[in-house]
């Protein structure tokens, strides 16, 4: 049976850190508990305390406002607490508030560094220079209140035991970006300090009245009438298999693809809501890049013999996600990128059934740099497959009155350009035209 949460037990939103020279401190400021949280500074060792410890008059502790613990980290001769310091309120998901972290701020608990070898300094030395880039990262975002590793239909169908669960507990850990670094939060049992944290990726938005382009987290409003239309789009960008583009391709031998990204488009009419999810993703082969000096470096294909084996396993996690697929392929047929497109449509053969469909659309050849209205093309093959998967329907009262059955799975190279323009067609097709303009007529 799982263990449930005090509903009333929320997540603290604001917070004082107390730097002391033994220990940080964490007060919540809300007055919603009567404890705080210790850290150790030789450790990172944690526990409850019942009062703040006293300030001598010579050492006077800094503190500082912060706005949640991303959690701890731990690497050779000591553990580093990372916390939000600035927040950016850009929306709201389902009517609860959403933040873009502005900035985060690492905290060493390293005195044991002073026993370390000469090397082992060295080495903390090049993982803490790391962590301040890591403070810096890009499209992070948290909600206090509604969890947002979910898409609205996950979200819906949550069954009544894990609605009480904390958000952790109902995350999704393909895209809980502070997974590891929450484990020792996790271990003491601290609820209310454990916020999860995705990364979003870039968006394509493709309004009602207008062509758009956004990224991370955004939401878009407009005037049809009388009627507002509330349109938002979050990309959840999977921990898996992570790394920069060309360093990191393809699968690995359990099927986890680099660039993983589920992309949700939300609308919101006349209390009505809706949602559309696609996934994209690199191509599920063993495959890498050699970066060197050429403008477009050479496409490896390695272990070939284990591709069926990898697809298979790539596409049963996504059936098990998702429901059906259908599997859009972009690439060139021909040039670079041509074995790499004959190998995937082989692998493809052998998992192809009802519930999973390949189907390759050249891009380049078709639509070429400009001619996006060519896409109609591509959804004309795939418009079956979307009127009979559906898209998640909510009516006033939060009801469910369809559901998404299925998702396209859409990739190229890069997973971008290409794919961008492509799912942004999808998303449009199916939601705005299909939904919005017959409820508006």
């Amino acid at each position: 049976m799982m263990e449930k949460a005090d509903p009333a037990q929320k997540l603290y939103n604001r917070m004082r850190l107390w730097e002391f020279p033994d220990q940080y401190v964490v007060e919540p400021t809300d007055g919603s508990s009567g404890s705080f949280l210790a850290i150790s500074r030789v450790d990172g060792s944690m526990n409850l305390i019942d009062e703040i410890p006293h300030c001598s008059s010579l050492r006077v502790p800094k503190i500082r406002t912060i706005f949640g613990v991303v959690g701890m980290l731990k690497l050779l001769a000591g553990s580093y607490l990372l916390v939000i310091t600035e927040r950016e309120c850009v929306g709201s998901y389902l009517g609860h508030p959403i933040f873009k972290i502005s900035s985060m701020k690492v905290f060493p608990c390293d005195q044991s560094l002073k026993n370390s070898s000469e090397e082992q300094k060295k080495m903390e030395t090049e993982f803490y220079r790391l962590l301040n880039v890591a403070e810096r990262t890009p499209g992070l975002y948290f909600s206090y209140d509604v969890n947002i590793t979910l898409s609205t239909q996950r979200l819906h169908d949550l069954g009544d035991e894990s609605k009480l669960l904390p958000l952790w507990r109902q995350a999704d850990p393909r895209f809980l970006w502070n997974n590891y670094m929450m484990e020792v939060l996790i271990d003491n049992k601290l609820d209310p300090y454990l916020l999860p944290v995705v990364q979003g990726n870039i968006l394509f938005s493709v309004p009602i009245l207008s062509l758009n382009w956004t990224s991370g987290f955004q939401n878009f409003q407009a005037a049809i009438g009388k009627d507002i239309l509330d349109v938002m789009l979050i990309a959840r960008r999977c921990t898996r298999r992570t790394g920069t583009r060309m360093w990191r391709r393809g699968a690995d031998s359990d099927g986890y693809v680099a660039n993983f990204v589920e992309t949700e488009q939300i609308v919101q009419l006349n209390g009505h809501t809706a949602s559309f999810v696609q996934v994209r993703g690199s191509i599920p082969l063993l495959w890498d890049q050699i970066v060197d000096l050429t403008y477009k470096p050479k496409f490896e294909i390695v272990r070939l013999e284990e591709a069926p084996r990898v697809v298979d396993r790539h596409f049963l996690d996504l059936r098990k996600k998702y429901g059906n697929i259908v599997a859009v392929n972009l690439i060139n047929k021909h040039g670079g990128e041509g074995r790499l497109c004959e190998k995937f449509g082989d692998a493809m053969q052998h998992i192809a059934s009802d519930d999973v469909r390949y189907l390759h659309f050249d891009f380049h050849r078709i639509c070429g740099h400009v001619h996006f209205e060519r896409l109609s093309i591509l959804y004309d093959q795939i418009e079956d497959f979307l009127i009979k998967n559906r898209y998640l329907l909510l009516n006033e009262k939060g009801e469910k009155v369809e559901g998404q059955l299925g998702v396209v799975r859409t990739n190229c190279i890069d997973c971008l350009d290409r794919t961008n323009v492509t799912q942004g067609k999808t998303a449009y097709s199916v939601e705005l035209s299909c939904l919005i303009f017959p409820k508006c007529v």
